[in-house]
C-alpha cells in the first residue's frame, strides 16, 4: 500500500515538474486585466497546491506574482510598504493565493495588508478588484451550513471582503477549494487560469 502511494506521488511530481512548465510555455495567454498576485504559504517546503497555483498564475502574461515568503522570509517587519504600494498602483486587480490558515489568511498576508494599506481612509484603491484563491483540507464536515463551523469556506474571509469594500475595491467571488488534494492540482490550475484571464 505504502509503495503504491509512493509511486503515485512520484509520478505526480514528475508530471508537475517536467510536463506542466512545457505546456504552459507553449500556451502563453494574456489576462484582460493587469493583475498583481500575492502568494503566501506559512510552510513553503510542504506546499504543493500553493506552489502549483503560483506556477499557473505565472504562466499568464499581464500577471505579476510576488511570493511573500520568498521576498521577505517570515519576518513580518521586513515587508517594504512603499514597494508594495507601488505595485498596487500599477495593477488593476490584486489576487491573494494562500492555504486557509486556521480559518484565516496567512500571517504574512495580514502583515502585508498592515504595511501596504496601513491605516488609510476609505477609497484607497478605488475601482480595483480583489480576488481570494484558497485551499482547505476540510470539506463539508467543516464548512457549510451542516459543517462544524456553520459557514461556507468563502464566508470565512468576510474581513477581507470588508477590507476590499472599505478600500473602494470590487470584491470578486472567491475561488476556494475544499477537501483540497494534490492529485486535483491540474483542475485547480485550470480554474485559476480561467478566472485570471477575464
Amino acid at each position: 500500500m505504502w509503495l503504491c502511494q509512493y509511486r503515485a506521488a512520484a509520478f505526480f511530481l514528475f508530471i508537475f515538474n517536467f510536463l506542466m512548465p512545457v505546456s504552459y510555455a507553449q500556451s502563453r495567454e494574456m489576462t484582460d486585466i493587469k493583475t498583481l498576485v500575492i502568494v503566501s504559504h506559512p510552510y513553503p517546503e510542504r506546499s504543493v497546491l500553493t506552489k502549483g497555483l503560483q506556477k499557473a498564475a505565472e504562466s499568464l502574461d499581464g500577471v505579476t506574482v510576488r511570493n511573500l515568503e520568498t521576498l521577505y522570509g517570515y519576518d513580518t517587519r521586513r515587508i517594504d510598504g512603499d514597494t508594495e504600494r507601488k505595485m498596487m498602483r500599477e495593477h488593476t486587480r490584486v489576487v491573494f493565493i494562500f492555504p486557509t490558515h486556521w480559518f484565516n489568511i496567512t500571517p504574512m498576508i495580514k502583515a502585508w495588508l498592515n504595511e501596504t494599506w496601513g491605516s488609510v481612509g476609505p477609497g484607497l484603491w478605488q475601482g480595483k478588484e480583489m480576488l481570494l484563491v484558497s485551499t482547505a483540507a476540510g470539506g463539508s464536515s467543516t464548512y457549510g451550513t451542516d459543517g462544524r463551523i456553520g459557514v461556507a469556506l468563502e464566508d470565512v474571509f468576510l474581513p477581507m471582503k470588508a477590507s476590499a469594500l472599505h478600500a473602494g475595491m470590487t470584491w470578486l467571488p472567491p475561488l476556494v477549494f475544499e477537501s483540497a488534494r494534490n492529485d486535483q492540482l491540474l483542475l485547480y490550475q485550470h480554474q485559476l487560469i480561467e478566472r485570471l484571464k477575464h
